[in-house]
């Protein structure tokens, strides 16, 4: 390992999640769309089992950065340090959008479904998508600013 502090390793991994964040995000919701451009007539193909497998493991993979300190490889004392007073209220505002949006997305799709028949497997796949994305992308916001104004 380096000779540099715990405290110059989480400000470098703090700076570089704030820099990450809003760019997994376009990333996770661009997959989504080119997902729905191309969903097939039949979606019981098993090239369509390991899509959704990727959709699921990566879903589950950013959940888990969004919801615990991350940088898992890191020692427990550069994450700690990490997970200061400011990025768990930034979580938690974050994870606040990510709830709304995904009760906007469900009550959209309720009023879809009216007109159009939607499979519960779309719904889920548009509820947490969008709940996670937008999750994701107001973290990195606000992560940016408290990087720019710090």
């Amino acid at each position: 390992m380096n000779d540099r502090t715990f405290t110059e390793q989480a400000e470098q991994l703090g700076r570089r999640r704030a820099r990450m964040l809003p760019v997994l995000a376009v990333i996770y919701l661009s997959q989504q769309v080119t997902f729905f451009a191309s969903t097939p007539a039949d979606p019981d193909r098993p090239v369509d089992h390991v899509k959704i497998g990727a959709w699921v493991v990566l879903s589950l993979v950013l959940l888990a950065a969004l919801t615990t300190k991350g940088f898992w490889l890191r020692p427990k004392e550069v994450r700690d340090l990490i997970d200061d007073e400011g990025t768990r209220a930034n979580r938690v505002a974050a994870l606040g959008w990510g709830f709304v949006m995904a009760i906007l997305s469900a009550i959209a799709l309720y009023m879809v479904s009216i007109f159009s028949p939607v499979s519960a497997r779309e719904a889920i796949h548009v509820i947490v998508s969008l709940g996670i994305g937008a999750a994701l992308v107001r973290f990195g916001m606000l992560e940016r600013r408290a990087f720019r104004d710090a």
